[in-house]
């Protein structure tokens, strides 16, 4: 089985259109939607979860109000703001302490603080996993909740159990739809892979994070190749960046041209590659070719 990460070093350049064309392209393929904190690959490719599961990526500091003294010392050490007292009483006795589960940043300071032993940390669900089935196979993603972190700890539950299914169905390929940048994410979805296809296109902003992107790829020992998206906006800054890939001997595997047939297969829930023979639909398909060509070698 080889691993495929499509990635890219800034949003909006067309990633997810390419791997959900990818995976209708396949004939054996486990996907893993890797990009959890802004998911959106279940949009074209519909899943049906038949398998789901909790993640805690972090925890929470709790008050054991039975125990609690009312000393406020965890007041004084939180440097989040999450603990909280209510109104002074009229008769000046010391009110109760709360801590706000979605201020807390779990680094357990009043904890260790309490003379009581009256708080303690307590995992908490920060996100949920899926395997779900899919026209072009089966396809493991995640939720990550509103507000939460972690989310490198949950695209690496989402990237082994994907491994873990495509062992037990036989699958020769598992494709990743990775996160854009260079963070944590980005580090738990490309680190042990065998090819990262870095999209970019054809602008300053593109151009400036490809080469962020590299040196991430680079510093992690995982190959790399392109394919510039929309190619055909810019010309000459296409061609400016054929003429840096070269200098770095980065193989550019394909150029994909603007296509409006792209925004109507999203809009039918079908990839590009579904849903016409147009010029963007026949060059993802030698995208596909080149890609897994060199992805054997």
């Amino acid at each position: 089985m080889k691993e495929l990460v499509l990635i890219s070093g800034k949003g909006g350049t067309g990633k997810t259109s390419i791997a959900a064309s990818f995976a209708t392209l396949s004939d054996s393929v486990t996907i893993a939607d890797c990009d959890v904190d802004a998911a959106n690959l279940h949009l074209v490719l519909t899943p049906s979860p038949s398998a789901s599961g909790s993640f805690a990526g972090g925890s929470v500091a709790v008050i054991d109000q039975s125990v609690c003294s009312l000393c406020g010392r965890c007041l004084e050490v939180c440097r989040f703001d999450a603990v909280r007292r209510k109104a002074a009483s009229r008769d000046g006795s010391r009110t109760p302490l709360s801590i706000d589960p979605m201020a807390c940043e779990g680094c357990g300071a009043c904890s260790i603080a309490c003379p009581c032993d009256a708080i303690r940390l307590e995992d908490v669900e920060t996100g949920r996993w899926f395997v779900s089935d899919t026209r072009a196979g089966p396809m493991v993603h995640a939720d990550l909740a509103a507000g939460r972190e972690n989310s490198g700890k949950l695209v690496t539950v989402v990237r082994s159990r994907a491994a873990t299914v495509a062992r037990a169905r036989g699958t020769d390929l598992l494709l990743s739809d990775g996160p854009p940048g260079i963070g944590c994410p980005v580090i738990a979805s490309i680190t042990g892979a065998d090819l990262a296809l870095i999209v970019t296109e054809p602008t300053t902003a593109a151009a400036h994070d490809l080469e962020r992107v590299l040196e991430l790829t680079e510093r992690l020992n995982v190959p790399a190749a392109v394919a510039v998206n929309r190619w055909d906006l810019n010309e000459s800054a296409a061609e400016a960046l054929d003429a840096w890939c070269s200098e770095r001997s980065l193989p550019v595997l394909g150029r994909i041209p603007y296509d409006e047939s792209i925004t109507r297969a999203q809009m039918n829930c079908l990839t590009v590659t579904e849903y016409s023979n147009g010029p963007a639909s026949k060059a993802i398909e030698t995208l596909w070719h080149r890609t897994t060509s060199l992805l054997n070698t």
